[in-house]
């Protein structure tokens, strides 16, 4: 009895060296855990909805610790804000609101992300102990929820979207847990409705969810991991020890590492959010097979590049201000 509570503590808390993810077989017995009794909700909305947040925010809690409460408040301002957008008329108010959104949410994404890495740069630069800082931890796939919740916010400035009446809802949306570590990155206008519609997998969609997990999990678990530890790492730790050739398998091997990690995973959770009755955009199509790297930037991480497309090039600018100022909000993007 004593070892069984010890072994349910270990599986509660958080674990920095053994973060939750989908090609864990813990992940996957929880998985189904979680399926049997979603389905057995499918007909209690509010229920449903609070027992996917709740699980959502474990999942995040077991993959990033105690971070998940930096999610929750991501999406306890952005839903406030995006509640008062809707009904401030004056144009300066909705302009200093949406603005309020975007710096909060950069300024939360460049201190996680960037602090250590123009810290190290800092001191490299000036010598060491030039900037005294500790690591800071990277909260998993914090861009990707970033990037949601801002889509939500713009779409409502631009009069695209309806604010939601329930923070409840907006937070299943943002924390939803197949998409939150690493994407796809999932509109607004395109999930919300979704929400409260009441779940439904044909057998046409059990097929496919099926296939993409087990494609996905073969991507992943043994074609990217496997060359990694066993090739790519290698030529990389040491390269001087490999031959000219052996060095250039090893970035090709690693394009293919890099491929097979992330659409694997992509897959994966396209996959597992069809099997709750939920549709998300392709995230990768062939990019290899590309003949341009305008083709290949259309066909890599697609929901990241029509992201930076519709709301940070068009959002500049785009190609509407002449050709100095469209090669301008190029570079930026």
């Amino acid at each position: 009895m004593e070892e069984l509570l010890t072994n349910i503590e270990a599986l509660l808390q958080y674990n920095p060296l053994s973060p939750l993810i989908f090609s864990s077989g813990l992940f996957l017995y929880l998985f189904v855990g979680f399926l049997g009794l979603y389905w057995a909700l499918r007909n209690t909305t509010h229920t449903r909805i609070l027992y996917v947040v709740a699980f959502s925010l474990y999942f995040y809690f077991k993959s990033s610790g105690w971070y998940f409460v930096l999610l929750i408040l991501v999406a306890t301002y952005d839903y406030l804000i995006g509640y008062s957008l809707y009904f401030t008329r004056s144009p300066r108010g909705r302009k200093w609101l949406v603005g309020a959104s975007v710096v909060i949410n950069l300024a939360l994404l460049g201190y996680f992300k960037y602090t250590n890495f123009l810290g190290d740069l800092a001191n490299q630069l000036f010598g060491a102990g030039f900037l005294e800082f500790q690591n800071i931890f990277l909260p998993v796939g914090i861009s990707f929820f970033i990037f949601q919740s801002m889509s939500y916010t713009i779409d409502i400035y631009r009069g695209q979207l309806r604010p939601l009446d329930s923070w409840l809802d907006y937070l299943f949306y943002l924390s939803f847990f197949p998409q939150l570590v690493a994407g796809p990155i999932v509109r607004a206008s395109h999930f919300i409705p979704q929400i409260r519609r009441r779940p439904l997998v044909t057998r046409e969609m059990l097929g496919s969810a099926l296939f993409l997990i087990l494609t996905g999990l073969f991507k992943k678990a043994v074609i990217s991991d496997y060359i990694a530890l066993n090739f790519v790492d290698r030529i990389f730790d040491e390269p001087l020890l490999y031959s000219g050739f052996e060095c250039l398998m090893g970035i090709y091997g690693y394009a293919l590492q890099i491929y097979c990690d992330f659409s694997g995973y992509s897959d994966m959770a396209i996959g597992l959010a069809l099997l709750m009755g939920f549709h998300f955009p392709k995230n990768f199509d062939a990019p290899y097979r590309s003949a341009t790297i305008t083709e290949f930037w259309r066909r890599w991480h697609i929901s990241l590049s029509s992201w930076l497309r519709d709301y940070l090039y068009i959002s500049l600018g785009g190609n509407r201000k002449g050709k100095g100022r469209t090669y301008l909000n190029l570079l930026l993007t």
